[in-house]
């Protein structure tokens, strides 16, 4: 699984364009088909139902289909998770506060083990969402609430651009009977993640040389930080992008394909575009046609790539796989 990372502006796109059309289109249409049976508007769902605990069994029914009506927020937890404990109260606040705009689905990840796997966890607490059938992480481990607003504020406009989705209609008179909730507490921050969100926030600005400098900033103390790892691979991507005429870049790949500095330059290309199985490939035959130099500057320029889109996306392991088997 991705580390965390709180900003959904990434180089990678959360799914490619068709499969996100494919998508919204069956989510109108489970919408159309729901209204048909219901005989008419969506009836309005009570606070209650804005958290549940969700098993194996019911993933399909409470996750999988309740996303073509609202994204769907994944909460893998256990019991004896400490930092679950303080991550998951502040999601179901959130969850309350932000009023149908999203749902909460809790997952204890002791007693749904294979749901564990099929998301490929690898520590909790985990976050991800499901949107109109789409799945994506979101963050791992706990974070200040301001950041985890932030990311929900994305992914809801993901669903409404993207997918249509509108999130449900709350029953206020329910709403006005239960009881008021506590108000959601900040998570304490750890020791970076000051330096990380100035990180993001360069980022989001398009200060690509503040965001660099911010993230190495980490790794000098913290050479181990994923997070920090994965966001200076994104920093990095962008920065050698930046001022690239993509035409000139694209008939240099075509015109030389023997030459390495030209593939690895669409490559990048590809990858901030969207394109990533195109950007492995690149280079995974640049790899496989030189020796070398050439060779070494197109293994490694894979495996920051690999890197910047995150090692539980199946493309990287199908990449690793095909660059071991050019390798040897």
């Amino acid at each position: 699984m991705q580390p965390r990372n709180m900003s959904m502006s990434g180089v990678v796109d959360l799914a490619a364009v068709k499969a996100a059309q494919e998508a919204k289109a069956k989510a109108e249409q489970a919408r159309a088909e729901a209204a048909r049976q219901g005989g008419g508007a969506v009836p309005a769902v009570s606070p209650s139902s804005l958290v549940i605990d969700v098993d194996e069994a019911g993933f399909e029914r409470e996750v999988l289909q309740r996303s073509t009506e609202v994204p769907v927020v994944i909460d893998f937890w256990a019991e004896w998770c400490e930092p679950c404990k303080q991550l998951s109260p502040l999601l179901e606040g959130l969850a309350r506060e932000y009023n149908g705009r999203f749902v909460l689905a809790k997952i204890d990840v002791d007693a749904n083990q294979m749901l564990m796997q099929q998301f490929g966890v690898q520590g909790i607490p985990a976050v991800f969402a499901v949107v109109a059938g789409q799945a994506l992480p979101l963050f791992q481990g706990a974070a200040p609430v301001e950041q985890i607003r932030q990311t929900l504020d994305q992914l809801i406009q993901v669903g409404e651009e993207r997918f249509g989705l509108t999130g449900l209609a709350v029953d206020a008179d329910a709403q006005d009977g239960e009881q008021q909730e506590a108000p959601v507490a900040e998570v304490p921050a750890g020791p970076y993640d000051a330096l990380l969100e100035a990180a993001v926030q360069a980022l989001d600005a398009g200060d690509l040389a503040g965001a660099v400098q911010a993230y190495r900033n980490v790794l000098s103390d913290d050479p181990g930080n994923t997070e920090a790892k994965l966001g200076l691979a994104q920093a990095e991507l962008l920065q050698r992008v930046q001022g690239l005429d993509a035409q000139q870049v694209r008939k240099d790949a075509a015109d030389r394909p023997a030459d390495v500095a030209a593939q690895i330059a669409a490559a990048d290309l590809d990858l901030v575009g969207g394109h990533v199985e195109d950007a492995f490939g690149r280079l995974i035959e640049a790899v496989r046609r030189t020796a070398g130099e050439d060779r070494d500057a197109a293994r490694v320029r894979l495996l920051e790539l690999l890197e910047v889109v995150g090692s539980d996306d199946p493309r990287v392991t199908a990449a690793r796989t095909q660059l071991a088997r050019v390798l040897f």
